[in-house]
């Protein structure tokens, strides 16, 4: 698959245009993803020497990206579309907020199962069990 990812409040904490503290297991955890052939594409407002500094910050602890803010490495930026294609976007600016590593881990998994990307997550965090529960709690009834 092809993922990409945001810097700033997805592999270190918020701090723009500073580096933030980094976000428990997402180096490695990207670094893992990359090891089992998923192409990881850098995701992120900043440009120029601010861009560089966030590679710099990931490389220095093993992470490579195949391109930044790009599809591929030189594609002209004037021709391309604005959005990158991409299979999969991780960005803490999600529908509710960024979820843990080892949730987004097992949910791209799943997905590689043919697992939709909704049911992948949900099942992470055993949704399906909670609205069991809260069915029988609010007295829903079937019609």
């Amino acid at each position: 698959m092809i993922i990409a990812v945001d810097f700033d409040g997805t592999i270190v904490e918020h701090n723009y245009p500073e580096i933030g503290k980094p976000i428990p297991f997402a180096i490695e955890t990207l670094i893992q993803l990359q090891r089992e052939g998923h192409r990881l594409l850098l995701w992120s407002v900043r440009e120029g020497h601010l861009l560089q500094d966030a590679l710099d910050y990931c490389s220095e602890r093993g992470l490579l990206f195949f391109a930044a803010n790009e599809n591929y490495p030189g594609e002209d930026r004037s021709k391309a579309p604005r959005k990158l294609i991409a299979d999969i976007f991780i960005d803490d600016r999600n529908l509710g907020g960024l979820h843990d590593w080892g949730v987004i881990y097992h949910a791209i998994k799943n997905m590689e199962q043919g697992v939709n990307n909704r049911d992948s997550v949900t099942k992470q965090y055993n949704y399906q069990e909670k609205a069991e529960k809260r069915k029988k709690f609010f007295f829903f009834k079937k019609h």
